[in-house]
């Protein structure tokens, strides 16, 4: 169960520009949040991922695993799609629990500043997960390309409960329910496709939202590696 040094993943953050000017105070707030975390010992983050070989060639569904995905927006165009890297990270129960706490005792903006905090927190342990996603299909002389996650376009949410079982996050305590959502609920899911010879996707999970070009969260969608 791989797990990340939290404090090399709070520092990362941490040096990210504070807001400033008329919105100095959002900044002090996601400071307060930051000391929080590290005061409180909040955040235990952990990944885990596998590829997972098809069950059979691509067809108007992914099969693999024993487990049937609706994801062929992965199969490329040239190349040969022969797996999918499945992975979930999470930053444990601490982090939600104390943030409704805070809202409970109505501290709003620090309950925000902390919310917020910790989607940045989750998107950067993701891209950590999908560099040694690529480092592991390159190990194995693959290709990885294109990034999914469930509720994209391409995949759709109720994938959730099949990516949970692919990527075995049992072992770092995450759990779907009935209705798709994840618990911790600072939790993702990714998945990526693995073959040989994969061309770089032209597309990126972030093509279609209206917030794309002002989004700092965004960049690495289009995630493609060439061994």
């Amino acid at each position: 169960m791989p797990t990340v040094r939290s404090s090399g993943l709070l520092r990362e953050i941490a040096m990210s520009p504070c807001a400033s000017g008329r919105f100095r105070q959002l900044g002090r707030f996601r400071r307060d949040a930051i000391d929080l975390v590290e005061r409180e010992n909040l955040l235990n983050a952990a990944y885990c991922y596998r590829i997972v070989a098809l069950d059979e060639p691509p067809s108007d569904v992914l099969r693999a695993g024993g487990e049937t995905l609706e994801a062929t927006r992965l199969v490329p165009e040239s190349g040969q799609l022969t797996a999918v890297a499945v992975g979930i990270c999470t930053l444990g129960p601490a982090f939600e629990q104390r943030t409704t706490a805070l809202f409970a005792e109505r501290r709003i903006s620090l309950a925000l500043a902390l919310d917020k905090l910790g989607n940045e927190l989750l998107f950067a342990l993701s891209r950590r997960m999908q560099d040694w996603i690529v480092i592991e299909a390159r190990k194995r002389r693959l290709t990885a390309a294109g990034e999914l996650r469930a509720g994209d376009p391409g995949l759709p949410l109720q994938a959730q409960a099949a990516m949970q079982r692919l990527a075995g996050a049992v072992e770092i305590g995450v759990n779907v329910t009935h209705g798709q959502v994840m618990h911790p609920l600072k939790s993702m899911s990714m998945m990526l496709g693995i073959g040989i010879d994969l061309p770089p996707a032209r597309w990126s999970r972030c093509d279609d939202c209206p917030s794309a070009l002002k989004c700092r969260m965004s960049g690495r969608a289009a995630a493609a590696a060439t061994a």
